[in-house]
C-alpha cells in the first residue's frame, strides 16, 4: 500500500508531482512552509486518497489507515517531546480540513484534542495555569460535541451566557478556573443529554471521532452548496491535517490571529488583519470578541484605542512582518495567514493564497507585475474571470441625500439595497421569487452559505474583518457590513435596532461595504469608472487571446455599454425584442392575426420605419464592426393578446369581431410552441415577415451610406434551420430583398448570410447546410434543450436531483455539455470541410461562461458573443484559454 499519510516534514511531499491534489491545499503549504524553515508546528497529512477510501469502505477508516495513523502520531510525539494521552506531558492535536482549493469555514476543525478529565490536570500542573488548561477543556468539549456528537452549538453558549450573567461579568476571559470546572460538568451533561453517549475519555477514540468528522462534513449541507456555487468537483474529497497544538489562550502574553499579506478590499499593499490576545483562533472567526487590529497605522486610521500586535507585541510583530514578506516573494501572491503566539513564540498555522475582491484582485495582479513579482501572463491567468461580474455593476450615487442608521466594518465592498431577511432560508425563498434581500445575522455560520448566496448584501451585529461573513462574502462578491455594534437584533419578533429606528422584516434598508454604512430604504446607485489597472489587465489580456468576442444586444443603450467594456461586434441582435415596445405590439398582433396577406402586408408596413430606425442606431454604434441580425424567431404565441382589455383593443384595429380574435388565438395555439411555428418555419409560412425584417435592414445601411456615416456589417442570421432546402430558400429571400432595396435606392451594400444551429439535425448535417450558409452561429440553449430534450425554463424542478445524484457534475445550461459539445465539433468539421472560410461563433448564455469559452476556442470557433457586463468575463477567459494551450 503506497504511502497515504504523510509527515509534513516528509521528503516523500517533494516528489508528488501536484502536491495540493494529493495533500489538500493546507497539507501542501504546511509542508512548503516547514521546509523554508519557518516555524510551523509538527504534524501530518491525511491525503485526499483516503477520503476517497473512507467514502468506498461505508465512511469508515480502515485498520491499515489507522495504523499509519499511530505511526506518524509517534513521529510527532517524538518530535515534540510529548506523548498523547499522557498524564504528565500530555500531546495535544488540531485535527483540521484541507481540501485542494479553500473552502473557508465550509467543513470541520477540532482543536485542543486529547484532553480528557485526567489530561487537563496534567496540562494544568505542566503549565502552572489551571484557568488555561480548563479553558481548553470546555472548548474542546464544546467544538467536539457539536462537530462529533452533534450537539447544537447555542446549548454550550446558553450555558455560558447563563454563567456570565450569574456572575456578572462580560467577557470569557474573566471566567476564571472554577467557573470553567463548573462549566465543564454541565457541557459534558449536556452531551450525554442531547447526543445519548458520554463525552469519550479515550483520546485515540476521539482523534478517529474527528478524523471521519473531518471527512463527513465534505459531504455537509454548506460543503455541498459552496462547491455547486464555486464548481468544485465532489470527487476530488478532502485531506486532513493533523496537527500538535500551539496555545493563543494561555496568558497575555500569548495571541491568536489572521494576516494578509495585501488589503483584499482594496489591494494596497499594507498588511491588513486582526489577532486577539489570550484567545485561540476560532475567537477571531467567530465573531465572539472584537479583535484589534495588526498595526498600528490601521489602528489609528480606524480611531480605536485598543493597541495593535505591532505595539503590544513589537518583537513578534517585527518577527511575522519578516515572514509574511518572505510567504508572498515564494508564493508570488497575496497571502491569507494564520498564526499564533505562545509564550511570545511566533507559529505559522496556515498560509494560502487570500481570497479578494474583484477589485483587489485587479489592482493586486497588476503591482504585482510592476514589482516584477510575476508576468503578465500570470497576472492575466490570476484573475477569476467570474469575479470580474462584481467590478462592473453599480455603486451608491452620493448625491443622494441619506439617513445613516449604523455604522459597521467594510467587510466586503459595492453597495446593495433590499427586504430585511433575518433567515437564510428567508432569503432563498424571497430570491426565488425575484426579490432583493438583504441577509441581517448576529453572525453568519457556514450554515447560512445558500442564505448569503441569494441575498444581495450582508449585515453583521458581530465579527471583524476576517470573519465568516466577510470572507465569504469577498469571495462571492457579495457587499458585506460586519460588526455593527450599534444593531440589535432579535430573531424571535423579527426586527433589529438602531440608536434611531425600528427595521422589521420586510423592511428596505441599503448597505455599503465600501465605508461599512446602514442606510434607511434604497439608494440610487451610478455606473462605476472602471479603474486604469483594469483596462491595463484588459489590454494584456488582448494581446493574448485570438477569440474575438461579441455581445447579445438589440438595444442602443446595451450596444453602448458592450462596446466601452471591448464588445468587437454583435454576435446576436434578437429583432422580436424590437417588436414588444407599447407602440409596436398592437402592430405585430395585427399582423400574426391577420387571415390574408394584404392584411398582414398593412400591419407590416406599421412596423417597417420602426425596425429600420432601431437597425440604424445600433449599426452607427458598431461602426465598422459586425452585427448578426437573427430574423424573428419566437413562436407567435408569445406575441399574442392575453386579457379582455388586450383583445378587444386588437380587435378594433383588425375591425373584426372579439369572438373572432378569440377564435383566431385558439388556432395559433400549439401544444409546444417551442417545437412548433417558429425560427425559419414562420419564414416559409409568412416570407413577407422576413421581408419586411430585410429591407429594414438593407434601408438602414443604404441611408447610413448615403449620409456617409460608418456604418456596421450586417451578417443575416436564418434562425431553426434543420435543412439544406430551409438554408436556400430563406437566403434566396434575402439575396432577393437585397437586391429590390439596391435598385431603389442606387447603393450597394454589403452583408453576409448564414445560419444558427441550434438542433441536433443541424449539427450532424452541417456539411450540407454550410453549402449555403457563411456563417454558422451556435444557439447552445436551444441546442442543450433539444439535444436533452429538457425545457430551460422548467428544468429547474429538478435539476438539483439530477446534480446531487452526479448525473450531471454541473448544470448543462450554465457550461456546456460534452454531448452539446460533441455537435458543435461535427459542426465545425463538417462547416469547414465544405466551406474553408466559414466564420464561426456561439451565442448562447454559454458564450460568457468561462469554462465554455475554453472549449469554443478548443473547438476553433471565431469568437463567442455574451450579455455586454459579461464582455470583459470572456474577454479574460479566451486569453486564459490560449495561455493555457501553451
Amino acid at each position: 500500500m503506497k504511502k497515504l499519510i504523510l509527515n509534513f516534514k516528509s521528503k516523500d511531499t517533494k516528489k508528488i508531482k501536484n502536491p495540493k491534489n494529493f495533500l489538500g491545499g493546507k497539507g501542501a503549504n504546511l509542508s512548503e512552509m516547514g521546509r523554508m524553515g519557518l516555524p510551523v508546528p509538527p504534524g501530518f497529512t491525511i491525503s485526499t486518497e483516503v477520503c476517497k477510501i473512507f467514502y468506498k469502505d461505508k465512511k469508515k477508516l480502515s485498520k491499515k489507515i489507522i495504523n499509519q495513523i499511530k505511526q506518524e502520531l509517534k513521529t510527532v510525539e517524538k518530535d515534540v517531546s510529548k506523548k498523547f494521552g499522557d498524564n504528565k506531558n500530555p500531546l495535544l492535536l488540531s485535527v483540521r480540513s484541507g481540501a485542494r482549493v479553500s473552502m473557508p469555514g465550509m467543513m470541520d476543525t477540532i482543536l485542543n484534542l486529547g484532553l480528557n478529565d485526567k489530561t487537563v490536570d496534567a496540562l494544568s500542573r505542566k503549565t502552572s495555569n489551571g484557568r488555561f488548561a480548563k479553558d481548553s477543556y470546555r472548548r474542546f468539549i464544546q467544538m467536539y460535541g457539536n462537530v462529533v456528537m452533534g450537539v447544537e452549538g447555542y446549548h454550550f453558549e446558553e450555558l455560558i451566557e447563563n454563567y456570565k450573567l450569574t456572575k456578572g461579568v462580560l467577557l470569557d476571559t474573566d471566567l476564571d478556573e472554577n467557573d470553567w470546572d463548573g462549566l465543564i460538568e454541565d457541557f459534558k451533561k449536556t452531551v450525554k443529554e442531547k447526543s445519548g453517549k458520554n463525552f469519550p475519555q479515550d483520546v485515540f477514540e476521539q482523534l478517529l471521532g474527528a478524523i471521519s468528522a473531518v471527512f463527513l462534513s465534505w459531504e455537509s449541507n454548506r460543503a455541498k452548496v459552496y462547491r455547486k456555487l464555486n464548481q468544485i468537483p465532489s470527487e476530488w474529497g478532502t485531506a486532513v491535517n493533523v496537527q500538535s497544538m500551539v496555545f493563543g489562550n494561555m496568558g497575555d502574553d500569548c495571541a491568536t490571529g489572521v494576516v494578509f499579506t495585501r488589503n483584499p478590499s482594496d489591494g494596497a499593499n499594507d498588511i491588513y488583519g486582526e489577532y486577539l490576545i489570550n484567545a485561540q483562533g476560532e475567537d477571531v472567526v467567530a465573531g465572539t470578541r472584537t479583535p484589534q487590529f495588526i498595526t498600528k497605522k490601521a489602528r489609528k486610521s480606524a480611531g480605536v484605542d485598543a493597541l495593535s500586535m505591532e505595539e503590544a507585541m513589537p518583537k513578534v510583530y517585527k518577527q511575522l512582518d519578516q515572514i509574511l514578506k518572505k510567504l508572498e516573494k515564494h508564493y508570488k501572491d497575496m497571502q491569507d495567514v494564520e498564526f499564533t503566539v505562545e509564550n511570545q513564540k511566533l507559529w505559522m498555522l496556515q498560509t494560502r493564497s487570500g481570497k479578494r475582491t474583484s477589485k483587489s484582485a485587479v489592482k493586486i495582479a497588476v503591482d504585482m507585475v510592476k514589482e516584477k513579482l510575476i508576468s503578465k501572463k500570470e497576472a492575466v491567468l490570476r484573475i477569476d474571470p467570474h469575479s470580474l461580474d462584481t467590478l462592473l455593476h453599480p455603486t451608491l450615487d452620493e448625491k443622494t441625500k441619506i439617513e445613516v442608521i449604523a455604522n459597521g466594518l467594510p467587510a466586503s465592498p459595492g453597495a446593495a439595497s433590499g427586504k430585511v431577511v433575518f433567515s437564510s432560508d428567508e432569503a432563498e425563498r424571497l430570491n426565488g421569487m425575484m426579490q432583493d434581500t438583504i441577509l441581517v445575522r448576529v453572525e453568519t455560520s457556514p450554515e447560512d452559505i445558500h442564505g448569503m448566496h441569494a441575498a444581495k448584501g450582508i449585515l453583521t451585529a458581530r465579527g471583524g474583518m476576517t470573519s465568516h461573513a466577510a470572507v465569504v462574502a469577498r469571495g462571492m462578491g457579495r457587499p458585506c457590513v460586519s460588526g455593527s455594534s450599534e444593531i440589535e437584533i432579535n430573531y424571535d419578533d423579527k426586527y433589529f435596532k438602531t440608536a434611531s429606528q425600528t427595521i422589521k422584516e420586510g423592511d428596505v434598508i441599503t448597505i455599503d461595504g465600501s465605508t461599512g454604512r446602514v442606510i434607511l430604504g434604497e439608494v440610487p446607485t451610478v455606473q462605476p469608472e472602471i479603474s486604469g489597472d483594469f483596462s491595463k489587465l484588459m489590454g494584456w489580456a488582448d494581446g493574448f487571446r485570438k477569440l474575438k468576442v461579441r455581445t447579445n444586444s438589440e438595444t442602443p443603450l446595451d450596444t453602448k455599454t458592450a462596446r466601452e467594456f471591448g464588445a468587437e461586434g454583435i454576435g446576436l441582435c434578437r429583432t422580436e425584442h424590437m417588436f414588444f415596445d407599447e407602440e409596436r405590439i398592437l402592430s405585430v398582433r395585427e399582423m400574426i392575426l391577420s387571415k390574408t396577406k394584404e392584411d398582414r402586408a398593412k400591419a407590416l408596413d406599421k412596423l417597417l420605419p420602426h425596425q429600420k430606425k432601431d437597425f440604424m442606431e445600433i449599426f452607427k454604434i458598431m461602426s465598422g464592426l459586425p452585427v448578426t441580425v437573427r430574423l424573428l424567431d419566437p413562436p407567435l404565441h408569445e406575441f399574442l393578446p392575453r386579457t379582455d382589455k388586450e383583445i378587444s383593443e386588437v380587435a378594433s384595429v383588425v375591425n373584426l369581431p372579439v369572438k373572432e380574435i378569440e377564435n383566431r388565438i385558439n388556432e395559433l395555439h400549439e401544444q409546444n410552441p417551442m417545437l412548433g411555428h417558429r425560427g425559419c418555419r414562420l419564414g416559409i409560412s409568412f416570407p413577407e415577415i422576413y421581408e419586411m425584417q430585410c429591407r429594414a435592414i438593407f434601408e438602414a445601411l443604404c441611408e447610413l451610406k448615403k449620409n456617409k456615416v460608418k456604418s456596421a456589417f450586417p451578417e443575416i442570421m436564418i434562425p431553426l434551420v434543420s435543412t439544406e432546402v430551409e438554408i436556400k430558400l430563406m437566403k434566396e429571400l434575402v439575396i432577393n430583398t437585397a437586391k429590390e432595396v439596391q435598385n431603389e435606392k442606387k447603393i450597394k451594400v454589403d452583408f453576409l448570410v448564414g445560419t444558427m444551429i441550434e438542433l441536433p439535425r443541424a449539427a450532424i448535417k452541417a456539411g450540407d447546410i454550410a453549402k449555403h450558409a457563411e456563417f454558422f452561429s451556435f444557439g447552445t440553449n436551444d441546442l442543450t434543450q433539444t439535444t436533452f430534450g429538457i425545457s430551460r425554463d422548467d428544468s429547474g424542478k429538478f435539476l438539483n436531483d439530477y446534480l446531487e445524484n452526479k448525473i450531471f457534475s454541473i448544470d448543462p445550461f450554465v457550461s456546456i455539455d460534452e454531448g452539446v459539445g460533441d455537435l458543435v465539433k461535427i459542426a465545425v468539421q463538417q462547416g469547414k470541410k465544405q466551406n474553408k472560410s466559414i466564420k464561426l461563433g456561439i451565442c448562447g448564455e454559454h458564450g460568457g461562461d468561462p469554462k465554455s469559452i475554453k472549449f469554443c476556442s478548443d473547438a476553433g470557433l471565431n469568437y463567442v458573443s455574451c450579455s455586454p457586463y459579461r464582455v470583459p468575463v470572456a474577454r479574460l477567459a479566451a486569453a486564459q484559454s490560449e495561455l493555457i494551450k501553451k
